[in-house]
């Protein structure tokens, strides 16, 4: 047997690509495992029935009048999921979206179970699609083993999984941003096939959520750059400046077409009546509102978003309880949140980016849409959860692989090393990935008491308390429940009555409550949680508390 010639090294490079695909298919597989399981065991998050309900009037209706504030390209995901599971609602439901969600899942004779997977289903799919895109943004700028880097890191990270698991939005808006930016970083070659692609992922982005819409204008920005560059040494500078020019604007023109084909696969005749109490907004705000290009239920729906914005909300950071927002609430929730490894290697990747002669051209792709988003996101008036940076783990995979570009043996080891950090960290989380916090923090046990809210408990774990319930506390026939959520306990066989609304001195037994309303707990409350034992804990999101 010989082992030179170009045989031998075809089968070797045969042999290397099978064991890459390989790989690809074990991250994938075991995160589609854990989204999967995940997703089936959850009961509906606060946000969920909002944008599942919405989904079913979209099909079944073709009408936008339902939550505005959200463009409808990610309702729509999930629309291609609930079409399978056939859920009944009679049709013209005039309630609030918030009941036509209860309407849809507790009161039209349909499983929400059933209904819940289903919706969920689409989101995982696309979740896994976008780790295709980390895989082969990472592997343009550092090969194979980079690339297999960047998605081992996003198929393990917990947030990833959290919020792939759920029939939200925030994935699908990260997602079609990197694919923008890794599009507009492959048009420096081939410009006129994916600046085209590029302006299509900036129009689904904006068209799933408004918090992207900081990132079009750098996102226009490096397609025009990208343009330029394929072009170099060609031509005269001042043309190349104008054709450049004339690229973003192109990509403008796709970003715009794309929003309005969103609203008319919705409603072809793009039928809108304003909500009623409908925040005025002026200013700076108003004027880019009236200026952007967009179908009026889509700026009605920014003029919602401001509404919210100028409300108050209170947050809870490391223990504190405090009303309005901290600049710096995201890169802490970001510290707690992420596993160590993970935090290790985003930072090396930063630097080697900066530092590699070959790779410091992709750091206004990698790097500025993040930052630049994350800048606007600690601007915003509600610190509810680090879901609302969800591109900072999606984008920074792809950074982290870039220490591997330093072509150094402690390189190597040290990703090896850290990677298996991150994977054992988040498989011990299994399958609480929701309330997850890295070992720093005392992991999702402890989450809680630093934590709050989406980062915690977002109603998620009422199927799982009256599960607790029947098998641990089966003779206590009395329970009290102090539940935040959007799902309907007596529908799962919990029919708990709630403290608040008697003396204390009538509240005896098992009383559980929602550690987000424990953080906040104040008055009453307060009082019945001093004299109770906390006695159990369910899915690190509910604790139950014994009252003599």
């Amino acid at each position: 047997m010989t082992y030179d010639g170009p045989g031998w090294r075809a089968r070797l490079r045969r042999h290397r690509r099978l064991l890459l695909v390989a790989a690809v298919i074990a991250l994938l597989a075991q995160m589609a495992f854990a989204m999967v399981t995940t997703a089936r065991e959850q009961s509906p998050t606060i946000d969920e029935p909002v944008y599942v309900g919405t989904a079913v009037v979209y099909v079944r209706e073709h009408s936008l009048r339902f939550n505005p504030e959200h463009p409808p390209l990610g309702k729509l995901v999930i629309a291609a999921g609930t079409v399978f599971a056939h859920p009944r609602l009679a049709p013209g439901f005039q309630g609030d979206q918030g009941r036509l969600g209860r309407r849809l899942l507790y009161e039209s004779s349909n499983d929400p179970w059933r209904v819940m997977f289903w919706a969920r289903l689409p989101v995982i799919v696309l979740t896994l699609l976008f780790g295709l895109v980390v895989l082969g943004f990472a592997r343009d700028l550092t090969g194979r083993v980079g690339g297999l880097t960047a998605l081992a890191l996003y198929t393990f990270s917990p947030d990833v999984i959290t919020n792939g698991s759920l029939a939200t939005l925030d994935l699908p808006a990260a997602g079609f941003v990197v694919t923008a930016a890794w599009m507009a970083w492959r048009a420096r070659e081939r410009p006129a096939l994916y600046l085209p692609l590029a302006g299509v992922a900036t129009g689904a982005a904006v068209a799933t959520k408004m918090s992207t819409l900081p990132a079009v204008p750098l996102l226009l920005a490096l397609a025009g750059w990208s343009y330029w560059r394929a072009g170099a040494g060609r031509g005269r500078a001042a043309r190349r400046v104008a054709y450049a020019l004339a690229a973003a604007a192109g990509v403008a023109v796709v970003v715009v077409g794309v929003v309005w084909a969103v609203y008319l696969a919705v409603d072809p005749r793009l039928r809108w009546a304003a909500p009623a109490r409908l925040p005025a907004v002026h200013g700076p705000r108003g004027f880019l509102i009236d200026a952007l290009p967009f179908p009026k239920a889509y700026r009605d729906g920014m003029r919602v978003q401001f509404g919210f914005e100028d409300m108050t909300w209170r947050g809870y950071l490391f223990g504190r309880l405090y009303s309005g927002s901290l600049w710096y609430y995201l890169p802490a929730a970001l510290l707690v949140k992420t596993p160590l490894g993970m935090l290790a290697l985003w930072l090396g990747g930063a630097l080697a980016l900066a530092a590699v002669p070959r790779l410091r051209p992709a750091v206004p792709y990698v790097l500025l849409p993040p930052a630049v988003l994350l800048a606007a996101a600690t601007q915003g008036s509600r610190d509810l959860g680090v879901r609302y940076a969800l591109f900072v783990p999606v984008f920074l995979a792809v950074a982290a692989a870039c220490v591997l570009a330093l072509r150094r043996r402690w390189a190597y080891a040290a990703t090896a090393a850290l990677a298996v950090f991150v994977a054992v960290s988040s498989v011990r989380a299994y399958p609480f990935y929701l309330p997850y916090s890295n070992e720093a923090f005392g992991g999702p046990s402890k989450t809680r008491l630093v934590l709050h809210d989406s980062n915690v408990d977002w109603g998620q774990d009422l199927g799982r308390l009256a599960d607790r319930l029947r098998e641990r506390h089966p003779s206590d026939r009395e329970v009290w429940l102090v539940y935040k959520g959007s799902g309907v306990p007596s529908w799962y066989g919990i029919h708990g009555r709630d403290p608040l609304t008697v003396p204390p001195s009538r509240v005896h037994g098992l009383l559980a409550v929602s550690d987000t309303s424990v953080a906040k707990a104040g008055g009453r409350l307060k009082a019945l949680l001093r004299g109770s034992r906390a006695i159990d804990d369910v899915g690190h999101s509910i604790t139950i508390y014994r009252r003599p």
